[in-house]
């Protein structure tokens, strides 16, 4: 049985789209390369926490208003060892653009599965979860968007994870169908999700061993964007030096029944 990948002590390098297990590969040699008007790269600083926590507060304020007050602060997750923020940065004036958090499950649980029983195939799976993926308002939100999901790809690809997971509420989970996440639950049950404010979840996921072949099955429209584009841009990587400062503290938020305005 395949030993599960351990990740790297902390470092200011970036892990690049293509790792050295895939050099030479078909798929790395049949790429193009497109540039973007930001950068994606993980935070490494408290600056850098406080960017990705004003586009996530911001994002979530337009969406789920009464819980968007505490993600002001940094949840207990953003300072865990095992945790990767990405953030997207204008290349113009440095302007946070949106972010997004990844947790593998090489050292613990996933955080969902403090309240959702993943299926027994997946046990044993090298799998991450993303969440709280948030972009600014603004012309380019679309392609941030992809792009930071790209990113929460290829650092899946990159540390040899096998499932990318995530939980959506609707009608956000629609957009991820589209992607070709599958439901993980029988029946694509909606999980009311604690951490998210009671807010009913869909949990899906996506075969990153088989990533390029679904898209290809599927002739999805996406599939040159996150397989056979490499985007010098987007820079992923597996740890985050941000402990060394005296610390941000966390938020602390209660669990309220949903409201119809979390559904806006």
């Amino acid at each position: 049985m395949k030993q599960p990948t351990q990740l790297t002590a902390p470092s200011s390098q970036y892990v690049d789209q293509w790792p050295s297990h895939l050099a030479g590969t078909d798929l790395a040699s049949r790429q193009t390369t497109e540039y973007l008007p930001f950068i994606i790269r993980p935070i490494r600083d408290q600056g850098d926490l406080r960017k990705a926590l004003e586009v996530r507060h911001a994002a979530y304020a337009r969406h789920m208003p009464l819980f968007a007050d505490a993600l002001r602060s940094p949840e207990a997750d953003d300072l865990e060892d095992d945790i990767t923020i990405l953030l997207a940065e204008s290349k113009l004036d440095g302007s946070p653009l949106g972010s997004a958090r990844i947790q593998n499950n090489l050292h613990r649980p996933l955080n969902l599965e403090q309240s959702v029983d993943l299926p027994p195939w997946l046990k044993g799976k090298r799998l991450a979860e993303a969440r709280r993926l948030s972009v600014a308002p603004g012309s380019p939100g679309r392609l941030v968007k992809m792009a930071l999901i790209k990113a929460c790809l290829m650092y899946s690809f990159a540390n040899r994870l096998q499932w990318s997971v995530l939980a959506a509420r609707p009608p956000l989970d629609r957009s991820y169908e589209k992607l070709l996440f599958r439901d993980l639950l029988e029946g694509g049950t909606f999980i009311p999700l604690p951490r998210e404010n009671n807010v009913p979840h869909r949990v899906l996921g996506l075969d990153m061993e088989n990533l390029e072949a679904t898209y290809t099955q599927a002739q999805h429209p996406l599939l040159g964007f996150f397989c056979h584009t490499h985007h010098p841009d987007i820079h992923v990587g597996n740890e985050q030096a941000i402990k060394a400062e005296s610390p941000i503290a966390p938020s602390i938020y209660a669990v309220t029944e949903p409201s119809m305005r979390t559904w806006a």
